[in-house]
């Protein structure tokens, strides 16, 4: 008689086992009774009435991230890729909502994006693409909040995480780029330039200021050397006249011993009396005649020399 019950001990088992059911944290199950929503159950372990009620599905409540890949063109008609990265959750309370009123928010969520990225993007130009990617950013998810609000979803954030032009326009901004780079470092270099430039003619100036000075106290100095020498002239009963003249006669022969030390010295030296150009000349010219005499009476005598033998 017992053998009989054993199957049906079994098969209640099964039954009483398959009544329980356990629900992942962060998630949440739908349970049906004969296909019609009978309830939502949350973490933890759940119960249902065996071969009538059923779990029709489970959504996750955890944040979750979409991304789309937008190709369009701005409005200097270039073509561009944006990717847009949006973060998306299940709310607690529209469980219902959200599991039987959208199937799939995956193309419901690229559609929008789709539809806001190509119509803001075109309205600028790129560099402004890359200036207000915030501003796109905003409008996704405005547009987002306003659509899937009402199918249980929530956007925590959107975000465009790469903008990427065209090849040829890539390679164009780099080249613009680097030429950018190269003109500031031009600037830099020729700052430098022209600060070295202008320290070094203030050094220059520094310098002749300084060397000028230095001639101005030489010549006081000298000034001074020649007036004490005037004075102690006068006290052994010479007069200034007598003075200055014996002073210049004795500068100039220190100035003839100064250039004697000097083997190598192509100085002449003139004197400084009004007719000493003229008087020069005229001893040159009497020079050069006395040397042709010479010159003459030594050829005359040689030839007479020579006739005699």
């Amino acid at each position: 008689m017992s053998i009989y019950y054993i199957p049906f001990i079994f098969l209640g088992v099964l039954i009483l086992l398959s009544s329980f059911f356990t629900v992942k944290q962060q998630s949440a199950a739908i349970i049906e009774r004969f296909g019609k929503f009978l309830s939502i159950r949350h973490s933890g372990l759940q119960m249902k009435i065996p071969l009538i009620d059923k779990v029709s599905g489970r959504l996750s409540l955890k944040i979750q991230q979409l991304d789309v890949i937008v190709e369009t063109k701005t409005l200097d008609d270039v073509f561009v890729r944006l990717k847009i990265s949006v973060q998306y959750m299940v709310i607690r309370d529209k469980v219902y909502d959200a599991f039987y009123r959208l199937d799939y928010p995956h193309e419901q969520i690229t559609s929008y994006v789709f539809d806001v990225v190509r119509a803001e993007v075109p309205k600028m130009k790129l560099d402004d693409v890359f200036v207000k990617k915030d501003d796109i950013a905003i409008a996704v998810k405005t547009e987002l909040n306003d659509a899937m609000l009402d199918y249980g979803y929530d956007i925590i954030k959107t975000l465009v995480t790469d903008i990427d032009p065209d090849a040829q326009v890539k390679a164009a901004m780099n080249r613009i780029n680097a030429s950018e780079r190269e003109k500031v470092a031009a600037q830099y270099e020729g700052d430098a330039q022209r600060i070295l430039i202008v320290e070094k003619a203030k050094a220059e100036a520094e310098s002749k200021r300084l060397q000028g000075q230095g001639i101005a106290d030489q010549r006081r100095e000298i000034a001074r050397g020649l007036e004490e020498s005037v004075e102690v002239l006068n006290k052994v009963g010479i007069n200034s006249q007598e003075a200055s003249a014996l002073i210049v006669v004795t500068q100039h022969y220190d100035t003839l011993q100064s250039i004697g030390e000097h083997v190598n010295s192509n100085l002449i030296l003139l004197p400084n009396s009004p007719q000493a150009g003229s008087d020069m000349l005229n001893n040159m010219v009497a020079s050069f005649t006395a040397s042709n005499q010479i010159g003459e009476a030594m050829k005359e005598a040689k030839n007479r020399k020579k006739n005699n033998e």
